[in-house]
């Protein structure tokens, strides 16, 4: 037997503190590669930790409804009056002067055709139409007419539209569009004037086609 381990049993302490050492030096060398394995393992795994961490972001709890909107409250007559109390309101021309100049021609030639016939102006499609759809009235509820040919009952017959030189820029084409099959829906004609194309006589000959003849006539 070598002579370290002869002396090492005649001392036990000595024994007792290699063996300690040799303990304490081995956990730790297996704490060492068990920590290496550990960080090699979540290396490898990290796509599913990333993953799961991910879906515990995700609120699993039901959506709630989305609140009704709300409608804003229309001012009552008395928040009107106030309103209008607090402005300045000046006078507009219903018509501007090349209308102007179109609705005394047309005026003119519709009484000579029929006197019981009347020219109005700027007419809103709301106070001559009717729709059980309120969505398809909705639609028209604004929109007017230029010129409005009604008969001796003041029962809406043509509407003229007078087409000024930037009259198709933008959406005009489109809520002519709308205001036109609208019209044709009721019954009521719709024409068109256009601006450096119509001529005095092609007007009288368009007016004397779309009014009735005087009923005694």
């Amino acid at each position: 037997m070598p002579p370290e381990i002869i002396g090492l049993i005649e001392k036990p302490h000595l024994l007792i503190a290699v063996l300690l050492v040799g303990a304490f030096g081995g956990m730790a060398v297996e704490r060492f590669c068990s920590k290496i394995r550990r960080q090699a393992w979540r290396e490898k795994n990290r796509w599913r930790w990333d993953r799961k961490r991910d879906w515990s972001k995700i609120d699993n709890r039901p959506l709630a409804p989305k609140p009704d909107p709300v409608t804003p409250k229309q001012p009552d007559a008395a928040d009107q009056l106030r309103i209008v109390m607090g402005a300045h309101f000046t006078i507009q021309p219903l018509l501007n002067k090349s209308e102007a100049r179109v609705f005394r021609e047309l005026d003119t030639i519709v009484i000579g055709c029929n006197p019981g016939w009347q020219v109005m102006a700027q007419v809103s499609l709301g106070e001559i139409l009717r729709s059980k759809d309120a969505d398809a009235y909705r639609c028209i509820n604004s929109k007017r007419v230029d010129l409005l040919l009604v008969n001796e009952d003041c029962q809406p017959r043509h509407a003229i539209e007078y087409q000024g030189g930037a009259h198709h820029q933008g959406l005009a084409a489109a809520r002519d569009a709308v205001k036109k099959e609208a019209l044709r829906r009721a019954g009521i004609g719709y024409h068109e004037v256009v601006a450096g194309h119509t001529t005095p006589s092609e007007l009288r000959r368009l007016v004397e086609k779309l009014v009735d003849k005087p009923k005694d006539g």
